[in-house]
């Protein structure tokens, strides 16, 4: 029989005392110091064997930030599947079921440790994870209405979506103003993943910070994934700022954080480790408040914890000032950012000029003017068919029904090259090349140009 839940004063009182720092203060003192903090993933279904996880990459990594990630069947709200797995077999769980652990473990691991903690799952329906993160002392939790239910979610209605994550927000904005307890509120650009357009992952993320805003959210961090292009992906990082500040209250505090490479992974070390540093090295050159590290063993599934601590310790050395050295030609990221900012603002503009914002993003998504690559949900469209150009900066292939205008689509086409358009030219073999991009960096390979990707008799 799990214990009954304390009352909202104790909640309070408890997170209050709670001797270490929050998320959120990490947050203000790094984006003040203009350093960078270092988070992984971790999550495992045990909860000594989380326990375990958590005070070891503490002792041997030192990052700034430790993870909750939960488990599948928790995400699904399947809380029967997940009691019996943890009655039998807790291991064939991916991640730390927090609802069925209950909230005194979860206080528990939070006590564990000197480092604050973030709950990163992937739910379209976190308000029972958020309760219990909270009661847990848990001030950090990841997801959003479109970002959580999109890239994961076959069926789950934006609607639905939407207003459970606004429950959500509303709580955070309770605890913030009647309580100074600031939630930061990580919203999760990655999306799909892979391939995934600048403008479409920051038009998600500023229309969900829009909607936490409305309910009070006062420290929202917005995540944008690693694309390949330093000059693309900088210029994405450096216009989060710039973009919430045209749309967000002053009073709401924003924070980039940076995913490294989220795409396939190379299987070979000397790779993967290179990859890991880029990452990190781009997050830097980006002004990124915070960045997610991945570990060598990404191709291979959960990774050791020896592995999760070389990872930290990989992206932390890209931080090093022996590495103020390293420049990105700042003309490139200026075009390339003034590009982004426009393609947003042209995007989330039938949602942010509406009275009624959460309704006109539902209508926008069922319209296509909003759409989503690779999405598996039957509420977007997922019209959109990105590809990279020669620099390995990531266009728009098939616009779909977006909402961008003549002048962005025609300099999309201008980047892509115009081989694209010829009728012989093979663009799924072009996409899923562009897919594996740094996973296949390293790789010998036959295809040097656009040559590549016509079939034979078109040569």
């Amino acid at each position: 029989m799990s214990p009954p839940q304390p009352p909202w004063n104790e909640i309070v009182a408890y997170i209050k005392q709670l001797r270490k720092p929050t998320v959120h203060h990490l947050l203000r003192c790094a984006k003040a110091d203009r350093t960078m903090l270092v988070q992984p993933r971790c999550g495992v279904g045990s909860h000594e064997r989380m326990e375990q996880l958590l005070r070891q990459l503490e002792r041997d990594a030192r990052p700034d930030i430790l993870t909750l990630t939960i488990d599948s069947y928790t995400r699904l709200l399947h809380f029967d599947v997940v009691a019996d797995l943890l009655a039998h077999n807790p291991d064939a769980l991916n991640g730390y079921p927090l609802v069925n652990h209950g909230w005194q473990r979860g206080r528990s691991l939070n006590e564990a440790v000197g480092i604050p903690l973030q709950i990163r799952h992937g739910s379209p329906d976190g308000r029972q994870l958020f309760e219990t993160a909270l009661m847990a002392g848990i001030t950090a939790f990841e997801g959003g209405g479109i970002s959580y239910n999109v890239p994961y979610s076959k069926n789950v209605p934006l609607a639905t979506s939407l207003s459970h994550w606004q429950e959500i927000d509303r709580l955070c904005g309770k605890l913030a103003a009647d309580e100074q307890i600031y939630v930061d509120r990580e919203l999760f650009g990655t999306l799909t993943a892979v391939l995934m357009p600048p403008a479409i992952s920051l038009s998600v993320t500023l229309l969900e910070a829009l909607l936490a805003a409305r309910e009070g959210v006062k420290c929202i961090s917005i995540a944008y994934p690693q694309g390949g292009n330093l000059v693309q992906d900088v210029a994405a990082l450096r216009a989060i700022p710039r973009l919430m500040a045209q749309h967000l209250p002053k009073d709401v505090e924003v924070f980039p954080v940076l995913h490294e490479w989220m795409g396939p992974f190379p299987r070979e070390r000397r790779t993967a480790d290179a990859l890991i540093f880029y990452g990190a090295l781009t997050a830097c050159l980006g002004a990124a408040t915070k960045v997610i590290n991945k570990s060598y063993m990404e191709a291979f599934g959960i990774p050791s914890i020896e592995a999760n601590v070389l990872g930290i310790l990989t992206t932390r050395a890209a931080t090093s000032n022996i590495f103020k050295f390293i420049e990105v030609s700042e003309d490139a990221v200026n075009d390339e950012m003034g590009f982004i900012i426009g393609e947003v603002n042209e995007l989330v503009a039938p949602v942010v000029n509406s009275p009624d914002p959460m309704s006109a993003m539902i209508t926008a998504f069922a319209r296509g003017w909003l759409d989503i690559p690779f999405s598996p949900s039957r509420h977007v469209r997922s019209a959109v068919l990105p590809m990279r150009d020669p620099t390995g900066s990531i266009r728009l292939f098939e616009f779909g029904n977006l909402c961008l205008s003549k002048a962005s689509k025609e300099r999309h086409q201008i980047q892509l090259g115009r081989f694209t358009s010829h009728k012989s030219f093979d663009h799924l073999r072009k996409i899923q090349d562009d897919m594996f991009y740094l996973c296949n960096i390293d790789a010998n390979t036959e295809r040097s140009g656009p040559a590549a990707y016509f079939t034979e008799t078109s040569r």
